[in-house]
């Protein structure tokens, strides 16, 4: 066995290995989409066309919602 040393293995050898902040990498990344979504809402809202489909669907699932709680609660006795 050849049990010869480098300089390199004196330099880092005895130093200490950094963790690494997974939590904090998970949350840079979570950041990061969150301005790229915050951004595509944004950008889809201010053409005309796709803000009358997200009305339009979200006044779609409120019915849907409504016909559900509606239908269970009042008419489902």
């Amino acid at each position: 066995m050849n049990a010869i040393m480098t300089d390199f293995d004196f330099k880092h050898g005895s130093e200490p290995v950094p963790q690494k902040w997974e939590g904090l990498a998970e949350l840079d990344r979570a950041l990061a989409e969150n301005r790229a979504t915050e951004y595509r809402w944004k950008k889809a809202w201010a053409d005309p066309i796709n803000r009358i489909v997200m009305i339009v669907v979200f006044l779609l699932l409120a019915a849907f919602v409504a016909f559900v709680v509606i239908n269970d609660l009042v008419i489902g006795h």
